[in-house]
């Protein structure tokens, strides 16, 4: 009888895994070897056989390649970006959780803009960056700042910084609504205590709020690595990678030799490479984490 209840336990369990698992190999693991197969070869996408030709692509990633460093150092731009608003996303969790009126509507504010789809989000800051008639400038002139007017998507040294300052007015919002789940989960007796001991707002932060949300804060840092290193939409939408390759990033790059240029053997180690910046990236910020833990 034991026998037999294990017996269908096992399949009830196997039945309910072999959808998910499939589903994993089909579409997670497969695609993954496969991408590391055409890694090594010359494949343009459209021929039926293909030749290995070894490490070549990799060599010419990081070698032969200065757009690849080029676009690098503009997701870099992103990630830094990001990793420099952090602390004022804690502020702002910390002053959305304090009970007052009107604390949901200004949390609604700030997660709107994560829900608005990142077209419109594009277009939208297309505008707002034109020299001509752009409400930027125009805000500028109306304040007396008429020198500091430019083109903000055409000028090499500043069209990035722009894009990122687009970046981090999408999604700073998800991130401090994460931080507020976080705060929240903080017992609210330390706070308390705190008081009482006379501590200050930034004492509070310091001591209280960040080693509360430590796994919180872990998490950001994760999607920013991997969203800084896989953003898209913005630079390819509002600039195309323009001007030149002066705001291409990594994976805008990565789909041009694809796409434009027929080299998927080329854009498929590309692609080994983010993932594997990705991973090496993350397990350095965890163990970082760990040791100031």
């Amino acid at each position: 009888m034991i026998k037999k209840y294990k017996q269908q336990h096992s399949l009830i369990v196997f039945s309910f895994l072999l959808i998910p698992v499939t589903l994993l190999l089909l579409f997670l693991i497969y695609p993954t070897f496969k991408l590391l197969q055409l890694s090594f070869t010359n494949w343009d996408g459209t021929r039926t056989t293909f030749d290995y030709i070894g490490f070549k692509n990799y060599k010419n990633i990081f070698i032969n390649s200065k757009d690849v460093w080029i676009s690098l150092r503009n997701n870099l731009i992103y990630f830094g970006t990001h990793i420099i608003a952090i602390p004022l996303e804690i502020i702002a969790s910390v002053l959305l959780c304090k009970k007052a009126c009107g604390m949901n509507f200004f949390k609604s504010v700030t997660f709107m803009p994560y829900m608005i789809n990142g077209v419109a989000v594009a277009y939208m800051f297309s505008f707002f960056y034109s020299p001509i008639g752009g409400p930027l400038n125009a805000i500028l002139a109306s304040i007396g700042l008429e020198s500091l007017q430019m083109n903000w998507l055409s000028n090499v040294n500043i069209v990035n910084f722009s894009l990122a300052g687009v970046s981090l007015w999408r999604f700073c919002g998800l991130h401090i609504i994460l931080f507020i789940s976080g705060i929240k989960s903080v017992p609210k007796d330390y706070y308390e205590a705190a008081e009482i001991d006379g501590a200050s707002f930034f004492q509070k932060l310091w001591y209280i709020t960040i080693p509360g949300i430590k796994r919180v804060i872990e998490m950001v840092l994760f999607l920013n690595v991997r969203g800084a290193l896989q953003v898209f939409d913005i630079p390819f939408l509002i600039t195309n990678g323009g001007p030149g390759f002066a705001s291409s990033t990594f994976t805008t790059y990565t789909l041009d030799t694809a796409f434009k240029y027929d080299q998927f053997g080329m854009a498929s180690a590309m692609a080994v490479v983010l993932m594997l910046i990705i991973c090496f990236i993350s397990l350095m910020q965890k163990r970082f984490v760990k040791i100031r833990g």
